[in-house]
């Protein structure tokens, strides 16, 4: 499991102005089957999404995001091998 933690660098205002394009690289990331749940971080000062798949192929990914590639965002990757999950969430475990 991946944990992608985007940290906005630039007003909200910013932020909006890419939103769109941000949304439509979010799903490219959920139709190449990596994405798993995303959503903004409260208070909304970024957004974290869940991945699963090859580390390397997601973090080239991620630098694609256009919050990333036009100064707006951070995106930090941390991996993590769940190994307890509540039930109904099995198929996280690594």
């Amino acid at each position: 499991m991946l944990i992608l933690s985007l940290t906005y660098k630039k007003s909200l205002e910013e932020a909006d102005r890419f939103m769109d394009q941000h949304l439509a690289w979010l799903r490219q990331g959920y139709e190449r089957g990596w994405f798993l749940a995303s959503g903004r971080k409260v208070p909304r000062t970024g957004g974290v999404i869940l991945a699963a798949g090859d580390r390397a192929e997601i973090e080239a990914f991620a630098v694609t995001d256009p919050f990333v590639v036009n100064g707006i965002a951070d995106c930090e990757v941390t991996e993590t091998l769940l190994t307890t999950v509540a039930p109904g969430f099995e198929s996280l475990k690594s």
